[in-house]
């Protein structure tokens, strides 16, 4: 086969004929095929300008250039760049210099004299979700330049300290990520909002693979039967609630207080609940204290803190229930380290293998009961990827 036609073979529209497996799968040999491909130099210079394009997509998001293309768009089915500039009140010599950017990446496909927004471009739109990631992602881009000087000044050693890490250096401040976050509100709703994306809640729900209906028993429908503790929006809770609607107990939804004001809508039966979780639990003798994606956000020192209010309030019924990423002891996959590097910027702390979580648990005064995952995980780190662990523990009980 001649290059002209491999290429001629690439170039059909494979994606109409694809469901989201085989995409995937295409896309995993796409990314081989270009290591394959590229030399040393094409490689660093993929990764060493990568962050401009992102910057670009996130300039277009704040000046508005999206919403005013698809305004525009709606009646011509193309823009000028006068167009743009008309409706957003910007400098049109910055506004040709972005959506010429935005045009070589293929964000916006280039006529002869006007411009044509695409699908891509349609979702990076204020109301869309995935501009909120834009936004959330490129402000942690502040932290990433600055890790050599903080490695430097600090003898190259791991952060443990979510008061005094990474983002602290970078930012010139003494606040912690999530402090930082209630007194910038642009910044607060895109974290909110990225919490929600589909992404974040890959593999099957904790409760499809943990016997809940057997392990979760509260006495009446007035006893606490789950507190989700840092719930954010109380995605959880919704579909808990929704999935076993008969099951007695009350399900309460905890939060910061900048968090709770935007969790709206929540179903009868689900209570929401300002709380700081380095504070005393309010809520005693719970069934369950259930926490998503939170300790990741926090080292193993401040981790243990949070982790001992619960403790506090647990009676021996009580159980914790943690839906983490558990990272495999080998082989991590390149998502999976990315996370732990954001982790590990913002928060001082770090994605953990199952022997990191247990050793967690154990100084916190927890024994870890069991692992659960769902019977077709096999545990590679593949699966492990794809597919949050839920790990059940117990207050430790005196001998």
């Amino acid at each position: 086969m001649s290059v002209a036609d491999l290429i001629q073979r690439l170039d059909v529209d494979w994606v109409s004929v694809l469901d989201d497996h085989d995409r995937r799968r295409v896309l995993q040999a796409c990314d081989r095929l270009k290591a394959k491909l590229e030399t040393p130099m094409d490689t660093t210079a993929r990764l060493a300008f990568s962050a401009h394009q992102a910057m670009a997509v996130r300039l277009g998001i704040d000046m508005k250039l999206f919403d005013a293309m698809a305004k525009v768009g709606q009646s011509t089915g193309s823009f000028k760049v006068q167009d743009l500039c008309e409706e957003t009140g910007s400098d049109p010599l910055l506004v040709r210099r972005i959506i010429r950017f935005l045009a070589a990446m293929g964000v916006i496909k280039e006529t002869d004299d006007s411009y044509i927004p695409t699908p891509l471009a349609a979702a990076y739109v204020s109301t869309s979700p995935l501009s909120a990631g834009v936004i959330h992602s490129t402000h942690f881009l502040t932290v990433l330049s600055r890790l050599p000087e903080y490695f430097h000044a600090n003898g190259w050693k791991s952060p443990d300290d979510g008061l005094n890490g990474p983002f602290q250096f970078a930012l010139g401040t003494d606040s912690h990520y999530f402090d930082f976050l209630g007194t910038h509100p642009y910044y607060q709703q895109a974290f909110n909002t990225v919490m929600t994306l589909s992404f974040r809640r890959r593999g099957k729900d904790w409760f499809e693979f943990f016997p809940a209906e057997e392990r979760l028993r509260a006495s009446s429908n007035t006893d606490p039967l789950i507190v989700d503790v840092g719930g954010g929006l109380g995605e959880d809770l919704k579909k808990f609630k929704e999935r076993f609607s008969a099951l007695p107990g009350k399900l309460i939804l905890q939060d910061l207080p900048a968090v709770i004001e935007g969790a709206k809508d929540l179903p009868v039966g689900i209570e929401a609940q300002s709380h700081d979780f380095f504070q005393k639990q309010p809520v005693r003798d719970a069934k369950a204290y259930f926490m998503r994606t939170v300790l990741h956000d926090w080292p193993d020192r401040q981790a243990v803190q949070i982790l001992g209010k619960l403790r506090d309030a647990m009676n021996n019924d009580s159980i914790l229930l943690i839906s983490e990423t558990m990272l495999p002891e080998s082989g991590v996959l390149l998502p999976s380290v990315i996370s732990d590097m954001q982790m590990m910027g913002s928060f001082a702390s770090l994605e953990r293998t199952q022997e990191q979580w247990q050793t967690l648990l154990e100084t916190a005064g927890f024994e870890l009961v069991h692992v659960w995952l769902p019977d077709d995980c096999d545990r590679s780190p593949a699966s492990l990827a794809e597919q949050p662990a839920l790990l059940e523990a117990r207050v430790r009980r005196s001998p």
